[in-house]
């Protein structure tokens, strides 16, 4: 995967500057290790080196706190500098798929990149930033984050499996993901049909009411028409709430489930 060939070129140069032999040198197997044991691979006040999948763009991080999930901070300015333009130069509560450096290790993971609570670094970061790995939940939900999970999943080369194993209720979840993150590759993995031209029109989105009808009771094999009600927010701010039909198919029996995305778009209107 490319996003993947980028990350490994960055650790190949971060080793390459490095004074450790060549037997340090990590593998480059990204693991999806459960929370309950990274925690303790990176305890509190460790340092480790977080490689943005995407961009292939590195900076280092301090562990400050968190129970559930690892609550850090860039070390640096310079850091804060270079997390702040994988977002693009503006803070975000998006989830993003990362690769954590530690010591000869690459482990899989997910970043929000929005300041909050409490710093002590002199970083120019005014707080500390989350850290999730697989299993980790957010201070006050019992359960994994889905949009975590997800780019927990890609960053350790296993969504396309997650997403082929989907039903249809959860598809729709990935898919609010998508647009709200407004996500280019997710939203085409999770839609027929030019799933931009829906990132165009709609800004953010909630399925408000959904079905109560058993997965296993879905009547389909290769389509169905599931009817929710959704609120959505327009490229112009605009706001709209109705009984909004998804039409959800498959090309086989074999493939995955996916939103139609022209009949997504002609329920807008």
């Amino acid at each position: 995967m490319l996003y993947l060939f980028r990350s490994m070129m960055v650790v190949s140069l971060l080793f390459a500057c490095s004074p450790k032999p060549a037997a340090a040198m990590p593998s480059f197997t990204v693991e999806i290790l459960p929370w309950d044991e990274v925690k303790d691979i990176i305890p509190k006040q460790s340092y480790f080196t977080i490689i943005d999948v995407e961009t292939g763009l590195s900076f280092k991080v301090q562990r400050r706190a968190g129970s559930k999930h690892a609550d850090v901070q860039p070390v640096t300015e310079k850091d804060t500098k270079i997390m702040k333009s994988i977002y693009g130069g503006k803070w975000s509560w998006d989830r993003r798929a990362i690769l954590v450096l530690v010591h000869d290790q690459l482990i899989s993971a997910s970043m929000n990149g929005m300041p909050h609570g409490a710093g002590a670094l002199q970083n120019n970061f005014p707080g500390h930033f989350c850290v999730h790995f697989y299993g980790s939940t957010t201070h006050k939900t019992p359960t994994p984050d889905l949009a975590h999970k997800i780019m927990i999943l890609k960053a350790g080369g296993k969504l396309d499996e997650f997403l082929y194993k989907l039903d249809p209720y959860e598809l729709i979840s990935v898919m609010e993901i998508a647009v709200n993150q407004q996500d280019e590759k997710l939203i085409s993995q999770v839609m027929f049909g030019s799933g931009g031209s829906v990132l165009k029109r709609v800004k953010h989105i909630d399925v408000t009411e959904r079905s109560i009808l058993p997965v296993e009771d879905l009547p389909a094999l290769v389509g169905m028409k599931l009817k929710l009600r959704v609120k959505w927010i327009r490229s112009n701010q605009s706001q709209e709430e109705k009984n909004f039909q998804f039409i959800i198919r498959k090309d086989t029996i074999e493939d995955q489930w996916k939103i139609d995305s022209h009949a997504f778009l002609e329920e807008m209107e």
